[in-house]
């Protein structure tokens, strides 16, 4: 999960992926993120959107993701071995593409 606000990730925290065929989907571990929406309340990091990657794809939103997109403004930070790639669930179904930039702390 990707934590952070106002645009800005924060940190990065990794969740189990419990997806029926892991190798080839994700999905979240409910336990991780109800556990991360009640620390959020409690004043904890707010949680911004998730990363995942596509070992032998391209940085891009695959069919998958898409169908997963709820539109709700969440980041969507997608890696392969070469690069990583930003993207926001602009609506339903679609992404578009963010800006990424690392800063030196």
């Amino acid at each position: 999960m990707l934590f952070g606000a106002a645009g800005r990730i924060e940190t990065a925290e990794a969740c189990p992926n419990v997806a029926p065929e892991p190798a080839r989907a994700f999905e979240i571990a409910p336990a991780a993120l109800f556990a991360a929406y009640r620390a959020a309340r409690a004043g904890g990091p707010r949680p911004i959107g998730h990363y995942h990657s596509h070992p032998s794809g391209e940085a891009v939103p695959s069919a998958r993701d898409a169908a997963q997109a709820m539109g709700d403004g969440a980041l969507w930070l997608i890696l392969t071995a070469r690069e990583a790639r930003l993207w926001v669930s602009a609506r339903p179904g679609a992404f578009e593409p963010v800006a990424l930039a690392v800063e030196d702390d």
